[in-house]
């Protein structure tokens, strides 16, 4: 898949980022592709549901699984603003989706690739091919003004 099209999905996930940031929840967003569509998409809503589970990854994979009616999204894409957490690594396994595409790596939380790489551990049942820093900046951009923000406050 070209790199223009991982950037038009990137865009997608970035309005969720927004969305999340507009509620004053943590600006990720993400968006899960079947067959050139968006079939889930979800931005960080833990504050607002208080659950600590509603990462952006987490209700995009939701979403997808309910569109496919299946809990194996095994021709789905999913882009993520940041590198996703342990949590959402580990539902990323389990929901088998081939390829994640992130923007910007998570120094604190990452797990495919940072801090752990749960998602290409080949100790466990499924790999996932990783395409890291598609639109890196504008996504850490997004979350340095959040967190610039939040200190200001």
């Amino acid at each position: 898949m070209s790199g223009m099209l991982h950037e038009r999905w990137m865009e997608a996930a970035l309005r969720e980022a927004q969305r999340a940031y507009d509620e004053d929840e943590v600006p990720v967003g993400a968006v899960v592709v079947f067959r050139e569509r968006i079939i889930g998409k979800g931005h960080n809503q833990t504050e607002r549901l208080n659950d600590p589970t509603a990462h952006a990854e987490i209700l995009a994979i939701t979403a997808a699984a309910n569109a496919l009616n299946s809990r194996r999204l095994e021709e789905c894409t999913l882009y993520v603003t940041l590198e996703p957490c342990p949590m959402c690594a580990g539902a990323i396994v389990l929901a088998r989706i081939p390829i994640l595409v992130f923007g910007t790596y998570d120094p604190k939380a990452g797990a495919c690739g940072t801090l752990y790489n749960i998602v290409e551990d080949r100790r466990l049942n499924h790999t996932v091919h990783v395409i890291p820093g598609v639109l890196d900046d504008r996504c850490s951009i997004l979350l340095k003004a959040f967190f610039g923000d939040l200190r200001r406050m």
